[in-house]
């Protein structure tokens, strides 16, 4: 399974950008599709989820973005998308995503439990 992220840049506090995350030689929906950013000096961290097809394909955010960036997925593309809106510049950080086969829901939010990763794309919020 290989995932392509892409869709960073830069911009202002307040803005909004769409990350997107191809994924090849994997169905998504029989993923736990996640993003996972990783800030200078800071360890990674948890962003958002989305479940697998069979384990109910719900989402699931950290408190720090949660009102503010969507997880998605389009099926037909294979194609996992972060739309994050109201940006800060404390969500400057490069962001991954990540698949996981058969997470049970109290590990969703550890990098761990994720097996395949993309190659990251930086987001950087001005203030």
């Amino acid at each position: 399974v290989q995932l392509q992220a892409s869709g960073g840049g830069l911009v202002q506090a307040g803005g909004s950008l769409r990350l997107s995350c191809a994924v090849s030689g994997g169905t998504i929906s029989t993923y736990t599709m996640g993003w996972f950013r990783q800030a200078p000096g800071k360890e990674r961290e948890f962003v958002a989820t989305i479940r697998s097809r069979s384990s109910g394909g719900r989402t699931y955010y950290s408190d720090s973005v949660k009102g503010r960036f969507t997880i998605s997925r389009d099926n037909a593309k294979n194609t996992v998308y972060l739309q994050m809106n109201d940006l800060k510049p404390e969500d400057t950080a490069v962001y991954y995503c990540a698949a996981g086969q058969n997470l049970i829901l109290s590990s969703i939010s550890y990098e761990n439990r994720y097996g395949y990763w993309g190659q990251g794309t930086q987001v950087t919020v001005s203030s």
